[in-house]
């Protein structure tokens, strides 16, 4: 996976995105017990125009350097499956720009914080985001006053109360 993150910091460094953090599962394993995944999540930021956001300049950028996208939009960056997700919501903009920075054996990379991590299993919605939300709670640190910060904002303390009761 390093050399995946030292491709995705080059795409950074050269424009083809804009800051980038790892999410979904593999971003969850930072901070609780590993769980089954294919891919490896990657938010990020893309040059908009207008209304419309567009991963054709990314998938172009990639092409150029000889990785091809593969069934299910990920793209086989160094022998990881890569989704790339743009932060089209305000939750994933917060996410995104609030990620922490990490250093991943020595390749500097970010990560969605926890509390981000599980306000974004909330907005999803499906039956694993609650079981890893249920991990978050048992294996995780997490700063709750962050966390209650973040489900106000965004609308989601109901469904923390039902998910969680």
């Amino acid at each position: 996976m390093e050399k995946t993150l030292q491709v995705l910091n080059d795409l950074e460094r050269n424009g083809a995105l804009g800051r980038y953090a790892i999410g979904g599962a593999m971003g969850a394993t930072f901070y609780i017990e590993p769980v089954l995944t294919f891919d490896l999540d990657v938010y990020v930021a893309l040059p908009q125009k207008g209304d419309l956001i567009s991963l054709t300049p990314l998938y172009e950028a990639l092409k150029g350097r000889g990785y091809t996208i593969e069934e299910g939009e990920c793209v086989n960056i160094e022998g990881v499956p890569v989704q790339f997700l743009p932060a089209y919501n305000q939750l994933l903009e917060e996410a995104l720009s609030e990620a922490q920075e990490i250093v991943y054996e020595n390749t500097p990379t970010r990560v969605l914080r926890a509390e981000h991590l599980m306000a974004i299993c909330l907005q999803t919605g499906r039956e694993k985001d609650r079981d890893r939300i249920r991990l978050f709670r048992e294996e995780a640190k997490i700063d709750a006053g962050y966390l209650d910060g973040v489900l106000q904002r965004f609308g989601l303390e109901e469904k923390w109360r039902q998910w969680t009761q």
